[in-house]
């Protein structure tokens, strides 16, 4: 198990072996936390909040489709559509 040390600014270098194990490249984003006494880096990715909102979506069942061509897409579109914009019938006397 490769040492480290810490450096004057409490840097660390993680040792090359570490860093092939889990894949980490220059720029990725790590996770430091204190567990039990001893710390964790865990490498985190960044998601776009509309694509975290699309995914919360997928999961949640919140999904049409799957489309297998635009004009089937499009007309399913005008039927939702349709069903939103219809007024109630007006009871006249």
């Amino acid at each position: 198990m490769p040492l480290v040390s810490v450096k004057n600014k409490y840097q660390v270098v993680i040792p090359q072996s570490v860093r092939e194990q889990i894949g980490l490249s220059v720029g990725d984003l790590l996770e430091a936390r204190v567990e039990r006494g001893k710390i964790t880096f865990t490498p985190k990715s960044v998601v776009d909040r509309g694509i975290a909102e699309g995914l919360e979506d997928i999961k949640k069942g919140r999904v049409h489709g799957p489309y297998h061509s635009v004009p089937e897409a499009m007309k399913a579109f005008q039927q939702r559509t349709a069903k939103l914009t219809r007024r109630p019938n007006r009871v006249t006397s």
